[in-house]
């Protein structure tokens, strides 16, 4: 006689998100997309091709303006371009230095360098060449005499420059080099120049997914399926940022993100419905109705998680500048894609493979499967179920211990810019950076900009030179030199010079930020006559460093708080509400400290081929932070999820934490190593904000998976047992009582020992 199931709550159908058998949301859309698979894949193979003929048409329009708006180095800047609109510009630097006796100055020297840069001026998009050995390049020579440089003014925005039209620039300086006088090329323009092939990272981070995919599975139409699915999704999606480059302002850099998240959380979450279905043919389903089965729970799961990833990128809009308003947006497109790929193109590709999912042994054993018990003790997960259960507190002690002691570093976080100093030393920009910093000091690479004009017009001269030895005085100032620029254009009358100030450290020393504080105080800026704004690229990245680390706190807070808000109801359960908050913070901490220790402090310079320590890209910690946090409650939701569909069977605390770790934990930990595999490519990406986002989030990915959801909260959920469903009564009141919206109820008259063998969770296929 069927033993009688705890039963589900009568207010079941009250959940605003539950999608039972009599309220199907996601199935009839699996089912339909499984039955006219062929309509299906024919229309996303249109929608990519037309997406990728309108981008090729429309081109791009992407904008790399990361400065803050109202910040004084800003006000500098549009007070610069507004008044002499013809000195902007992107501007190259051809450095020779001379070793052994001789110098620059020497007539073999220069005849051959001037040689040099006469082809260079002739070259396409070059606007202008400024010689050393010309009257209007005098300073351009170090005190010793053995370095020099050139400016090479493009007539385009290094960006929009061709990749071998730089090259040639490079090529027709660098061919002048001989024994004894070296040449390179500095600057934005020439850094893009010595790159690793592209999309090289991308390449390498499927290969290594697709090798996780075939572990998992054993079969390799299987591995295929997440891997078509994930590209199709992020192809869709890069098409799609183009266009949206047109219509708001999107950095080039929305490309690599978007890259990045898009094939992370597409495989994984095709992972998750392509594990659920082969276990439900494991059960002698159909392969339509295991199809089905798969999108009415892991599908379910798929969509909430893609909103919880969405809505923690779009909480960069709280912050309110443009061009995190772009990544936001983007980033958030590539998900959305991903999301809807999982749902309507992998239903269509598991019909038109149907049992084939499974290997050629799987298939021979469908006559007569094994049977999948709820006390199957098989697999790794399972026997640290059991251990973790058995030392829970121990267990929660040594987690919590290596956490804390991996997030110590963020407590040293400093928030900068990256430069050229730390690209690799092949790269020529690199030593053409080196060898400006041995001749003419290390602050030379980053030179501050005070924007004087005088008040209501005039500018006296007594007040200028006072300005500039007050500034000639102040502590980390190697050099001043004041340029009166004239009337400004406009017609306004008004008068304005440009004092340049060489700091004695390099742009990314702390130090340097420091001298702007202290010039931005010096006693001439108020004196009434004049009015001083400190600018240039150091101050604009200083000012943004700053605004941003003044933002964090309330933005980690906030989307912490909602991400929450959105498991509280999902999951009906404060404890796991709380939970999620916390784990989400230990992760950031987690990906700050790794982050901080592998490029702050240097721990991983050699080994990630970058230059020097570097301060943190000042907006990176917003976009990992969103990113972590929705692959966080991803973690979450998959995990407690299956949790809380033992708890609502059985009312065991213990055997619901053990069940969903055993059956969840080997999926979970699959898509991680994918995760990690895909986000560590990107260091090979040669782009430095792809090197620090890679390398922090899988870090962070892989304490958040194997430490804070394997070990720490299941640890946390065994010790407080039944505690951990407490829904305080005004809540239950307020939101129904209904049970976990992502588990398909248990129907009353269903015995458990039938549910166990029909509600398989994703877990057990790969434990298979």
């Amino acid at each position: 006689m069927a033993e009688r199931a705890w039963p589900v709550e009568a207010e079941a159908d009250s959940s605003p998100f539950l999608d039972n058998d009599r309220s199907l949301t996601v199935s009839p859309m699996a089912r339909w997309c499984f039955r006219h698979r062929l309509i299906v894949l024919l229309l996303w193979a249109a929608a990519l091709a037309g997406a990728f003929l309108a981008s090729g048409s429309a081109g791009t329009s992407f904008s790399n303006d990361f400065k803050l708006p109202a910040s004084e180095s800003v006000r500098a800047a549009e007070l610069m371009r507004a008044a002499f609109p013809e000195q902007s510009g992107d501007t190259d630097v051809v450095v020779w230095r001379v070793d052994g006796g001789g110098t620059v100055r020497d007539a073999i020297v220069r005849d051959r360098m001037q040689a040099a840069l006469d082809r260079i001026a002739t070259l396409p998009d070059v606007g202008q060449v400024v010689s050393p050995y010309k009257p209007e390049g005098a300073g351009q020579t170090s005190s010793d005499g053995r370095t020099a440089y050139a400016q090479v003014t493009f007539t385009q925005p290094a960006d929009d420059l061709a990749t071998d039209r730089i090259k040639r620039v490079v090529d027709t300086a660098r061919s002048t080099a001989t024994d004894g006088l070296r040449v390179e090329v500095g600057g934005q323009a020439a850094g893009r120049t010595d790159q690793p092939p592209p999309h090289l990272a991308e390449f390498v981070g499927l290969v290594a997914a697709a090798v996780v995919l075939f572990l998992a599975f054993g079969s390799f139409l299987a591995m295929l399926l997440p891997l078509v699915t994930a590209v199709f999704g992020v192809g869709l999606g890069l098409m799609g940022i183009g266009l949206l480059s047109h219509a708001m302002t999107v950095p080039d850099a929305a490309l690599l993100l978007g890259t990045l998240i898009g094939l992370g959380v597409g495989i994984d979450y095709a992972l998750f419905i392509v594990s659920r279905h082969r276990a439900g043919l494991h059960e002698g389903l159909s392969p339509e109705e295991a199809a089905v089965t798969a999108a009415r729970t892991s599908g379910r799961s798929v969509l909430f998680a893609g909103g919880i990833v969405c809505i923690a990128l779009l909480g960069m809009l709280a912050l309110n500048l443009q061009f995190l308003n772009g990544i936001a947006v983007a980033t958030s497109l590539t998900v959305l894609l991903g999301v809807a790929a999982a749902l309507t193109l992998l239903p269509a590709l598991l019909g038109l493979l149907g049992t084939r999912v499974l290997s050629r042994r799987e298939r021979r054993r469908l006559d007569a499967p094994e049977s999948i018990g709820e006390n199957d003790g098989r697999g790794v997960t399972a026997r640290w179920a059991d251990v973790l259960q058995r030392r829970p507190r121990i267990v929660a002690a040594a987690a919590l211990v290596l956490v804390t002691v991996i997030s110590l570093p963020a407590f040293s976080l400093r928030l900068g810019t990256s430069d050229q100093g730390t690209l690799p030393e092949s790269n020529t920009a690199r030593r053409a950076y080196d060898m400006l910093a041995d001749g003419f000091g290390p602050g030379f690479n980053g030179p501050l900009q005070l924007v004087v004009r005088g008040r209501g017009g005039d500018m006296p001269p007594a007040a200028l030179r006072q300005l500039v030895n007050d500034v000639r005085e102040t502590r980390g100032v190697e050099q001043v030199v004041a340029v009166p620029l004239g009337q400004a254009a406009g017609g306004t009358g008004q008068r304005m010079a440009v004092v340049q100030v060489v700091p004695t450290t390099a742009p990314q020393d702390a130090q340097t930020y420091e001298l702007i504080d202290r010039l931005r105080a010096v006693p001439a800026a108020d004196a009434g006559s004049l009015e001083v704004l400190v600018g240039g690229g150091t101050a604009l990245n200083k000012d943004l460093a700053s605004a941003l680390t003044s933002r964090l706190p309330l933005f980690i807070g906030t989307i912490a708080v909602l991400g929450s808000a959105l498991l509280l109801l999902a999951f009906r359960s404060l404890v796991v509400a709380l939970l999620a908050a916390l784990m989400n913070v230990a992760a950031a901490g987690a990906a700050f400290g790794i982050t901080v220790a592998l490029f702050q402090w240097g721990w991983g310079t050699d080994v990630l081929g970058i230059g020097k320590p570097v301060p943190i890209t000042s907006f990176l910690p917003v976009i990992m932070i969103a990113m972590l946090f929705g692959l966080s409650m991803d973690y979450q939701v998959f995990l407690v999820g299956r949790m809380r569909e033992e708890w609502l069977r059985t009312r065991d605390p213990r055997r619901a934490v053990r069940i969903g770790l055993a059956r969840g934990g080997r999926v979970i930990t699959s898509a991680a190593v994918i995760m990690i595999s895909v986000f560590g490519a990107f260091v090979l990406s040669g782009d430095m904000e792809g090197v620090l986002v890679g390398a922090g989030l899988a870090g962070a990915v892989a304490v958040d998976a194997f430490v804070l959801r394997m070990a720490l909260v299941p640890a946390v959920m065994t010790m407080l047992g039944r505690t951990t469903w407490w829904l305080p009564p005004r809540l239950a009141g307020a939101h129904g009582t209904s049970p976990d919206t992502l588990v398909a109820p248990t129907p009353v008259n269903e015995s458990r020992s039938a549910h166990a063998e029909r509600n398989v969770s994703a877990g057990e296929g790969l434990d298979r």
